[in-house]
Parts: structure tokens; C-alpha cells; sequence
């Protein structure tokens, strides 16, 4: 399981990524990203790690940190019944995050595929987007564009949804 921003980096750079990294104090709550004063350099992004009602699929859902996400709404988009919050050992067990710490990067702990994951399509207007490298320590900054080379390169699906 992968635990630590810096493999993230090494694997950005074999790739060939260009990508941006703040430091920050930790963070877990858009309202405290928002205080760090990072819009400048890009798009931030919220990340809902959610589960259905029998707690049989899981979805990341990554959008722009502004976006209002209608759960119920969501749900008959992915056909999903009732969806809630998943739970922090939810989180651990599939995506190896804590609380506060939720990010794409994390589905290459998902080895077996088992969490949906969905970009809301009105990111593709950023021009990039922050998102934290496993940790709540730090943002990184990268085109939507090489964040889907980089899933792609860990076999990892991304499919848009209209939020």
C-alpha cells in the first residue's frame, strides 16, 4: 500500500508530469484549503468518498471545491440507490486515506478496482487543479489532462459525470 507523498512525486516524474507542490500545515475541511490562500494556482477539489446503502460500491467523486453535490440526485445518476459517506476504515481499506486526506492518487491502493471514480465534467474547464498527494500536508497542482494520464498509466478508469 502506497502511504507516502513522495512515491506519488517519483511516479509523476517518470511520467513526465509537470506538477506544482505546496507544503502546508494539515488541513480537513475545504474551509481550511481556502485560508491557505491556494486558488491562485489552480482549481481545488473536494473529494467525496462515498458508499451505497448495502455498502456493496464505492465511489470518489472529485470536483471543484465550490460544487454542491446533491447526494440524491447523484445516486440515480450512478443508479446506486441511497448513498452516504463511507466510513474512515472504509477509507483506509480501499483507498489506504485517512479523513482529510481524500484524493484520486489514492485509488492506486485500490487494487482490485473496487471504487468507482468520477471527475465532475466542469473541471475540464480548469486550467489545474490542486489535489493532496496522500496526505493533508500538502497540494498539488497539475492539468486535469496529466491527472488522467496518471490514472491511466496505474489502470486506473475515469469516467465524467454531469454534477
Amino acid at each position: 500500500m502506497i502511504t507516502d507523498k513522495e512515491t506519488i512525486y517519483e511516479k509523476l516524474k517518470e511520467l513526465k508530469i509537470p506538477y506544482e507542490v505546496v507544503d502546508h500545515p494539515p488541513v480537513f475541511t475545504m474551509e481550511e484549503m481556502d485560508q491557505l490562500g491556494l486558488t491562485k494556482k489552480g482549481t481545488l477539489c473536494k473529494n467525496l468518498f462515498l458508499r451505497d446503502a448495502k455498502g456493496k460500491r464505492h465511489f470518489l467523486i472529485t470536483c471543484d471545491e465550490n460544487t454542491v453535490v446533491d447526494l440524491k440526485s447523484l445516486s440515480k445518476k450512478l443508479g446506486a440507490g441511497n448513498l452516504s459517506f463511507a466510513s474512515e476504515e472504509r477509507l483506509l481499506k480501499y483507498l489506504g486515506l485517512t479523513e482529510g486526506s481524500v484524493t484520486p492518487f489514492g485509488l492506486l491502493n485500490d487494487t482490485n478496482h473496487d471504487v468507482e471514480f468520477f471527475l465532475d465534467k466542469n473541471l475540464t474547464k480548469a486550467k489545474r487543479i490542486g489535489i493532496h498527494p496522500l496526505t493533508n500536508e500538502a497540494t498539488v497542482f497539475l492539468t486535469l489532462k496529466d491527472l488522467e494520464k496518471f490514472l491511466w498509466h496505474q489502470d486506473i478508469d475515469v469516467m465524467k459525470i454531469n454534477l
